[in-house]
């Protein structure tokens, strides 16, 4: 496997352990650990980076004309990746949530 599904798969298996660990945030700020839950927050993010920096370069080769094509495989990691992003916003909410109840 290389080129195109390479990368798909990098952004897939980066952004997919995001959401978890966004996710996973959520549990800890609900339990009132809102020292782990921003550890996964952060945690979280190292791992969105890097699956918002392999999408970052399909952007980069589909401007310079490199881009090989679009595949069901592309879409599924863009749609991973987006969903990743909406649960960081959502964990945010819920630990802001979360600290307020526990005060």
């Amino acid at each position: 496997m290389e080129g195109l599904e390479l990368t798909c798969f990098n952004i897939i298996a980066n952004v997919g352990g995001a959401r978890s660990l966004f996710i996973e945030a959520i549990q800890h700020a609900k339990a009132g650990d809102f020292d782990k839950a921003q550890e996964a927050i952060t945690e979280g993010e190292a791992c969105f980076t890097e699956g918002h920096h392999a999408h970052a370069k399909l952007i980069q080769q589909e401007a310079n004309g490199e881009f090989e094509k679009v595949t069901l495989l592309l879409l599924h990691a863009e749609d991973q990746l987006m969903s990743a992003e909406a649960f960081k916003i959502l964990a945010l909410e819920f630990i802001d949530v979360y600290k307020r109840f526990a005060a």
